[in-house]
C-alpha cells in the first residue's frame, strides 16, 4: 500500500479534528477526499504530509512511519498546500530550479516538468504577474520535480479557466497510472472525472469510502416530468421498469426507475402513445453530489 492510515485522531485542546481514520489507497489509485469545510481534511493531508503530528494513531507512506522517520517519507511524498506558497519574485523557471536544488534534482529536469503542467509560455514570468491558475501550476510543477510516489493535492484546480480544468484533469489522470493521488476538492465533477475512489469525512469521521464505479452502478434513474394536464396514478404505474413514483403538483411526477437504460426516451413513448404532451422533462439522478449531500447533512 502507497497509503496506509490507522486510526488516526487529532485534537485541538477539547475539539476533535479527527476521529479514529483508517483507510488504506493502493499505488495507481486516484482518490478523491472530500467533505464539507471544517470536516477535517486539510488536518489529514498534514498529518500525511508530516507537517503536524496525530494526537493518536499511525501513518505509513509507501511503507515508511511518518511519525517515526518524517524526512525519509517525505522524499516519497509531492504535496500542494490549499494555500499554495510561492515566492512572487522569483521567475518560474528560476523558483523551480532553486525547488530542484533542495530537492537534490538535477536542474535539467525542470524544463520537462515546465512543460508537463503546460507551463512553457509562462515560463519566462515573475511568478507574481501569473494568474491564480499558472501559479497553481508551479506549485504542482513544484510537487512533481523529485519524481514522488505519492501525490497529495488540497484543492489542486482551483483558479483554473474550463481549458485550463480540462488539461490539468488530464494530467492528474495520467499521474495516477504509476503514482498514488490523494486530492481534495469542492467540485464534484473534478471527483467524478479522474478519481477512481471517493472518501468522504464529516466531523473528522469517514462516512463514505465507494469506488466510483459502485456509486454509478447503484444510482437510480430519477426523472421529473410534467404532463400537460393530471393523470391518474394507475396511469402512471404502466411504466416500464418504475420503482416508485410521487405526483409532486398538479401535472408534475417524479419518477424513480430500476434501470441502466435511459428512461427519458420510454417516458417520451409513453406520452406520445397515450395522447400526451410533455411540458417539462428532466432527470435528477443519484449522483455524487446528491450522495455528498446526504452524507454531510
Amino acid at each position: 500500500m502507497s497509503i496506509e492510515v490507522s486510526e488516526v485522531s487529532k485534537l485541538y485542546g477539547s475539539q476533535k479534528a479527527l476521529d479514529a481514520v483508517s483507510f488504506k489507497v493502493s499505488k495507481g489509485s486516484v482518490v478523491g477526499f472530500l467533505g464539507p469545510n471544517g470536516a477535517g481534511k486539510s488536518t489529514m493531508m498534514k498529518i500525511l504530509t508530516g507537517y503536524i503530528k496525530p494526537s493518536e494513531g499511525v501513518v505509513f507512506v509507501n511503507g515508511i512511519n511518518v511519525l517515526e522517520k518524517p524526512i525519509e517519507a517525505q522524499k516519497h511524498i509531492g504535496y500542494l498546500p490549499e494555500h499554495n506558497p510561492l515566492y512572487s519574485d522569483m521567475y518560474v523557471k528560476e523558483y523551480l530550479q532553486f525547488q530542484a536544488a533542495i530537492y537534490n534534482v538535477d536542474k535539467s529536469s525542470v524544463d520537462a516538468i515546465i512543460e508537463k503542467v503546460g507551463l512553457t509560455p509562462e515560463s519566462h514570468k515573475k511568478v507574481g504577474r501569473l494568474s491564480k491558475g499558472y501559479q497553481q501550476r508551479v506549485g504542482l510543477a513544484a510537487a512533481l520535480l523529485h519524481n514522488p510516489k505519492v501525490l497529495i493535492l488540497d484543492e489542486p484546480t482551483t483558479g483554473l479557466d474550463p481549458n485550463q480544468l480540462v488539461e490539468i484533469r488530464a494530467l492528474i489522470k495520467d499521474l495516477g497510472k504509476d503514482k498514488t493521488v490523494l486530492f481534495s476538492t469542492h467540485i464534484m465533477q473534478e471527483v467524478e472525472a479522474v478519481c477512481d475512489r471517493v472518501i468522504i469525512i464529516k466531523e473528522g469521521e469517514i462516512v463514505v469510502d465507494k469506488l466510483l464505479k459502485e456509486i454509478r452502478t447503484k444510482q437510480n434513474q430519477i426523472i421529473e416530468v410534467t404532463f400537460d394536464y393530471k393523470i391518474e396514478e394507475q396511469f402512471i404505474q404502466r411504466l416500464p421498469n418504475l420503482k416508485s413514483y410521487k405526483n409532486n403538483y398538479d401535472a408534475t411526477w417524479f419518477l424513480t426507475f430500476d434501470s441502466d437504460k435511459d428512461m427519458r426516451a420510454v417516458v417520451f413513448d409513453f406520452a406520445q402513445e397515450n395522447g400526451l404532451k410533455i411540458l417539462g422533462l428532466n432527470t435528477r439522478n443519484q449522483n455524487l453530489e446528491n450522495l455528498f449531500r446526504e452524507s454531510t447533512n
